[in-house]
């Protein structure tokens, strides 16, 4: 038996499958690299990940013991270049953070090494650091605030917008740690 599906096979009339199930997740990414070395000085140096295992030419990284959340290889990338702007690719991996204080010691650990933010943002939803890995790869850092907090519009669907996010409020949670 085949195991694709032609347009052929959908004209005749719309097939309407169930959603995907909600517990499903994106289990991790995996990101072509120049430099194995100074990506993992940015992810396991700066955001603090930790080194699961490595291959040849690659690294897998990981927050809290899972087997990896970041594949990071040089396989076809070595010495590379990132991709020129009006090309397709992946946007930004996004690493979501459990609560805002941990956010606020990410924005933390990204002062302290010096590397700049493209952006930051209130979402409603949630609050996002953006900026660039090494190669150039886009990241976003973030936390969502308790669903129960989530805007909506009248009719009761989402409302997510994009705000600037106080960077100084973001650093206040990191006083009230202590």
């Amino acid at each position: 038996m085949s195991s694709t599906i032609s347009s052929t096979d959908t004209e005749t009339a719309p097939v309407r499958l169930p959603t995907i199930d909600g517990g499903v997740r994106i289990g991790h990414v995996h990101l072509k690299v120049a430099d194995l070395q100074r990506s993992l000085d940015f992810y396991v140096g700066v955001l603090g990940f930790t080194v699961t295992t490595t291959r040849p030419g690659a690294a897998f990284i990981s927050a809290g013991g899972y087997h990896h959340h970041i594949g990071l290889n040089t396989w076809e990338s070595k010495g590379g270049s990132p991709p020129p702007p009006g090309s397709t690719g992946l946007y930004h991996t996004a690493i979501l953070y459990p609560t805002r204080p941990l956010l606020a010691d990410a924005l933390r650990r990204l002062i302290v090494a010096k590397i700049p933010l493209d952006g930051a943002s209130d979402h409603g939803v949630s609050e996002a650091l953006y900026l660039s890995d090494p190669d150039g790869n886009g990241v976003e850092l973030y936390w969502d605030r308790p669903k129960d907090q989530w805007p909506s519009k009248a009719d009761g669907s989402l409302q997510m917008f994009t705000h600037p996010l106080d960077l100084h409020d973001l650093l206040a949670e990191l006083d009230k740690e202590k």
